[in-house]
């Protein structure tokens, strides 16, 4: 065959092309990624990029070039699945697998356990938010507020008791 790059754009060419290189390319394929669907994929998609770039390609190179396509391609198609396989693994906060009536359920829990908390005396809602939600120990509380851990005590059972009849265990 001629060494002219134009040979190839001739469909008669690239169809010889084809036959020539098309069951090895496949063989090696395959032997990469032990799919049959995805080989063929492959191959075809190697083809095309041949048929592409015929103007570029000289006779001599094509066969070194499809299987560097090929294998490209394969990379590719590797790297890819393994950013889909990580970014499914990674936790997304914009969405959720709860169902929306767990959601309307767990948000108008939500909204009943604010109601309650702001019912509580003062006092009792000062050492409930300051042990519950900053997670600040008994002896911290009375330190802050100038009580003594007894006292912390006796609020925090009285706000507990007050919740646990408003919405039941906390």
């Amino acid at each position: 065959m001629n060494e002219d790059p134009e040979r190839i754009c001739k469909p008669a060419v690239f169809e010889a092309i084809f036959k020539k290189h098309s069951k090895p390319l496949r063989r090696f394929i395959f032997f990469k990624t032990q799919d049959p669907h995805f080989t063929e994929d492959i191959l075809q998609d190697t083809f095309v990029k041949l048929w592409e770039n015929c103007d570029n390609v000289t006779y001599s190179k094509v066969q070194s070039y499809l299987f560097a396509v090929a294998n490209n391609l394969f990379l590719n198609s590797v790297k890819h699945t393994k950013v889909v396989r990580t970014h499914r693994k990674k936790p997304t906060t914009d969405r959720t697998i709860e169902s929306p009536e767990f959601l309307l359920i767990e948000k108008e829990f939500l909204e009943k356990i604010e109601q309650t908390i702001a019912l509580l005396p003062h006092h009792q809602r000062d050492v409930f938010l300051l042990n519950r939600i900053e997670k600040r120990k008994y002896k911290e509380i009375s330190e802050l507020l100038g009580i003594s851990v007894k006292a912390v005590e006796k609020r925090m059972h009285h706000a507990l008791k007050t919740m646990k009849e408003k919405i039941g265990s906390v």
